[in-house]
């Protein structure tokens, strides 16, 4: 298969992404629940709550470190692979990335190593305080992120500047509360939080299906269930917030996810199951749930939804007006006080970016004929049978961690924990988080093309004048480097979860009374509690 450079690059960041978001929604989910574990050892003084956090802790830093590698190796593919993008779109783009490295990553610098190796040199608030300030930083970096993401999705609060020949701010506030960016944060950021749920009753039930370290286990299972319950439904919650998001922001993604071709009357119902069919524009053996899609996209059961070929039908108007903006921005290049091309620029102004669609057939879109016009509005679907599945894995899977986590509080809350066909599907249900979160990212970003700035610039254009053998030249070493780090990192996990919530390296458990005083740490952990 001959990709062209731009396929390149958008593989190359593509697999960059997927190997961050394999570190960072652990990274996210796991801050808070240390927050909460710590603060039943204040509240408590209960040195095996001490014990957990210490362990869970260790955990955390393990894979923080590599969330944090892989996250700067996608700022740095801005500039090299995406230079055009950062030229057309950087002065919105980079601020909440700037923000993001300033409020968020010198936060949590700032206090890891305080987090690390405080425990003896704080007091008990003290430290708790510095966990606390470690995970808000983690949040508040992935905030900043997703509203750079979310500007991306539904570019609000900026517009061309035909002076600078550049997208520039018009209104901050704008970028930083767009419903998008807003809908996406909390949506991921409880993703995340349901993902180190799943981890941590994995590993628990590692240990009490071998009676090791039960006291341990037990404790962070009933915090694991509690917390992964409450993210889990707000996952659930948030992600029909999402969809009625798209109704009003982006029209064309909510269709292809449905594999929706034509408009659906009311009351527009939902497909739970279809073979998307491109080439004959239609769904096979769809099976539908009535009403949900209609609630879900408009609120209503009255209202239909647009379908794919009425959006292009759409687009097609909006090509057109982008060809007048883009001639108006032409003649004033030419001469910056004309005033009736000022005029017809500021009319048309909203469309630019879909005359830039026809740069991919011709070098001046006011050249385009009908036939090419047709063809660059038909380039605004994006991959509908991997949005399909996309999301029906993702969204099966969102409530089959309800499932689980209802299951699993009703287990804690009967003391049931030792049950081992649930033990068993705890563990089974480890790598399924992540599953779902790489399809919930592929949802976003393929439902976003053939956009980079949805509307504004496409991607085609963004990226940077590399060669194919440049581009497989970093590919590779990324590949490899990541890879490496990825193993190196799995080892790790490995070799401390077998090791168990041991802290030989900081003396026994401080005299825990429910943890083995040997210094065996395979030795099942007895107590007064068990």
């Amino acid at each position: 298969m001959d990709l062209s450079t731009v396929e390149l690059s958008r593989l190359q960041f593509a697999l960059t992404a997927m190997y961050h978001f394999l570190f960072v929604p652990l990274t996210l989910g796991l801050s808070f629940m240390l927050v909460i574990m710590e603060s039943v050892y204040v509240l408590t003084r209960q040195e095996v709550w001490r014990t957990i956090t210490r362990f869970w802790g260790l955990l955390f830093g393990i894979n923080f470190v590599l969330g944090v590698a892989t996250g700067l190796t996608m700022e740095f593919e801005f500039g090299m692979n995406w230079s055009y993008y950062s030229h057309y779109v950087g002065d919105i783009f980079g601020a909440p990335l700037a923000i993001e490295g300033l409020m968020a990553f010198f936060l949590e610098a700032t206090f890891v190593g305080l987090m690390f190796f405080g425990w003896d040199k704080l007091s008990k608030p003290a430290h708790l305080l510095v966990t606390f300030l470690v995970a808000l930083g983690t949040n508040l970096s992935a905030l900043w992120i997703l509203v750079a993401n979310g500007w991306m999705q539904h570019p609000a609060g900026a517009e061309f500047n035909p002076a600078t020949m550049r997208m520039e701010v018009t209104n901050f506030m704008e970028v930083i509360f767009n419903p998008v960016a807003q809908a996406k944060f909390v949506h991921t950021v409880s993703a995340g939080y349901v993902l180190a749920a799943v981890f941590v009753m994995g590993v628990s039930a590692i240990y009490l299906i071998n009676g090791k370290w039960t006291s341990v286990a037990k404790r962070s299972m009933a915090v694991a269930a509690a917390f992964g319950l409450a993210s889990a439904l707000s996952v659930v919650v948030l992600g029909d917030e999402s969809g009625y998001a798209l109704t009003d922001n982006q029209k064309m993604k909510l269709a292809a996810l449905e594999s929706m071709w034509h408009t659906e009357k009311a009351p527009a119902g939902i497909s739970i199951f279809g073979i998307p069919n491109v080439k004959e524009q239609r769904t096979d053996l769809d099976v539908k749930i009535p009403y949900v899609l209609g609630l879900i996209a408009t609120r209503s059961v009255d209202q239909p939804v647009i379908g794919i070929l009425d959006l292009v039908e759409k687009d097609e108007g909006r090509i057109r007006s982008g060809v007048i903006a883009y001639d108006g921005v032409e003649k004033l290049k030419v001469n910056a006080d004309d005033p009736a091309a000022r005029a017809q620029f500021e009319a048309h102004k909203a469309d630019l970016g879909y005359a830039l669609l026809l740069k991919k057939y011709v070098d001046d879109p006011r050249k385009a004929d009908e036939a090419t016009i047709t063809k660059a509005a038909m380039d605004t679907i994006p991959n509908v049978p991997v949005m399909f599945w996309s999301f029906r894995a993702m969204a099966g899977l969102g409530f089959a961690f309800i499932l689980l986590f209802a299951t699993a509080f009703l287990m804690v809350t009967l003391n049931k924990h030792n049950n081992k066909l649930f033990l068993l599907a705890c563990i089974v249900a480890i790598p399924f988080p992540w599953i779902a979160i790489e399809a919930g990212w592929l949802l976003a970003e393929i439902g976003r093309q053939p956009w980079a700035v949805d509307g504004v610039l496409p991607t085609f254009m963004g990226a940077s004048s590399l060669t194919k053998p440049q581009i497989w030249a970093t590919i590779a070493g990324f590949t490899l480097m990541y890879g490496v780090m990825a193993v190196i990192e799995i080892q790790l996990m490995i070799k401390t979860i077998k090791k168990g919530p041991y802290e030989a390296k900081f003396g026994r458990m401080h005299n825990d009374p429910e943890v083995s005083a040997t210094d065996n740490p395979a030795l099942p952990v007895v107590g007064p509690a068990e």
